[in-house]
């Protein structure tokens, strides 16, 4: 199968359109409701601190390498590495490789949509005063009373997917670059607003600061490690086909090298703002970093609802997570609509609302799992918690492993190195020793770890 010199669906028409498109792919949820919790969770700076190194060690080196299939192979994940596999002699059940990418961003969007709902139903909450004074019982009533309610969360999923398809339908320039023109720049925007907000909380931002930055590896255990190198992972939306298909618009003369460092800075830093902005409000109320996953809906709306201006920039914290998860919605659909317009001949709108319809009708499956099927379960789990586990546990670390053997030996070193076009020097050499044996051996612990082997192996 020979792979298209240009990819039919067009290219960004810049270096910048291709960073913004994959910052926003890349930043998400996990930047700005994730990162703070485990954060607070596991110590604070020093876990900042091997995450960020973690991100150097295992991010940036496979986001090139899953950057380098999709431009070389200038298809669809699915296509490109069967094009990539035969072109080198090498079996074309690699295809299927691309065919998990494409499959766990699909069932990836159909519960992101739904928390993604939840998120825009908390704007205007947040606005009209719901949350003002509110106590912790309060705030935890006025959030169950939203995820109890099938019919309204139902709404604000289908409103969300709706959106996402706007602008998937569209194209490649018309459609995903102007998107992100105007979502990425609006993210930077809002959250540099909201550190400025946190940073009126005087002792607290200070505070936040120094739990944020001070390396106190007294607080750091061997689990913290290994939950910083899983998120370090999957913060850059590795392994789901996203940034491969975003990768087969890249122009040719742009550096796969620089894109990536840039797009791993831009998202670390957004992560970082997320911190900034969020822990000192936490501190000033006198609440606890490590409240886990309910910090962004029950904790911080506590936080907005007894501070001056609180409503104001509440509904701005929430329209920053709907930005952030637009962004990165968009980029999750994109893989199986470009697939099916390549191998089925169907127009982008059409694909995009087969493809949105039928990630509507499995996203109802976690709609019902925080209502009306909460006691549905399967192998102990919701439909929602399934989803999650069988994705972020399995499929995308086991996507991330195989791009990188397949990228470090399966491609010859002239096709990597003539793609990356960083020479045959240190640089190419230190990549290929990372994507090679670093990355490999650091994501199969990542597996090992949540997936439940490490504590077999330990005992």
């Amino acid at each position: 199968m020979a792979r298209p010199v240009k990819s039919i669906h067009g290219e960004w028409t810049s270096r910048w359109a291709f960073i913004l498109a994959a910052t926003g792919s890349a930043v998400g949820l996990g930047n700005i409701w994730k990162f703070p919790y485990v954060t607070g969770e596991n110590g604070g700076g020093a876990f900042v601190l091997v995450y960020l190194l973690c991100i150097a060690a295992i991010g940036i080196p496979v986001m090139m390498a899953e950057v380098l299939i999709g431009r070389r192979g200038r298809q669809n994940p699915i296509n490109s590495l069967k094009s990539l596999a035969e072109e080198e002699g090498r079996s074309r059940l690699w295809r299927w490789l691309g065919g998990m990418g494409v499959l766990a961003g699909f069932f990836i969007l159909s519960y992101y949509s739904v928390i993604a709902g939840q998120s825009m139903a908390y704007i205007p909450r947040t606005l009209f005063g719901v949350f003002e004074g509110v106590t912790p019982d309060g705030a935890s009533s006025i959030h169950t009373a939203l995820v109890s309610d099938p019919e309204r969360l139902l709404a604000w999923h289908t409103l969300f997917m709706l959106i996402t398809a706007a602008v998937v339908t569209r194209g490649v320039q018309r459609g995903l670059e102007k998107s992100v023109r105007v979502l990425m720049p609006a993210l930077f925007i809002l959250l540099v607003m909201l550190v400025g907000y946190a940073a009126n909380t005087g002792e607290a931002f200070t505070r936040g600061v120094h739990f944020l930055f001070d390396a106190d590896f007294s607080k750091l255990t061997a689990n913290s490690v290994l939950i910083a190198m899983g998120h370090a992972f999957f913060t850059l939306s590795l392994g789901m086909g996203a940034i491969m298909v975003y990768g087969s618009y890249l122009p040719r003369k742009t550096s796969i090298f620089k894109v990536s460092v840039t797009i791993s800075i831009m998202d670390t830093g957004v992560a970082l703002l997320a911190g900034l902005a969020i822990f000192p409000l936490v501190f000033a109320n006198g609440m606890e970093p490590g409240a886990g996953p309910s910090l962004i809906f029950e904790t911080l709306p506590i936080a907005f609802g007894h501070m001056p201006g609180g409503e104001f920039f509440g509904a701005l914290f929430f329209l920053l997570l709907v930005f952030a998860a637009w962004s990165s919605g968009i980029s999750l659909v994109e893989p199986i609509v470009a697939w099916m317009v390549e191998n089925h001949n169907l127009s982008r709108r059409n694909a995009t609302m087969l493809a949105t319809s039928v990630i509507w009708l499995l996203g109802l499956l976690t709609v019902f799992s925080f209502n009306i099927g909460q006691d549905w379960t399967l192998f102990g789990k919701t439909a929602f918690g399934l989803l999650d586990y069988l994705t972020a546990n399995i499929m995308l670390p086991l996507g991330g492993l195989l791009i990188a053997l397949f990228a470090g030996w399966m491609m010859k070193k002239s096709s990597t190195a003539e793609e990356l076009a960083i020479g045959n020097g240190v640089l190419y050499y230190f990549w290929l020793i990372l994507i090679r044996f670093v990355s490999p051996v650091a994501i199969l612990i990542v597996f090992a770890n949540l997936t439940g082997l490490l504590d077999i192996l330990n005992k």
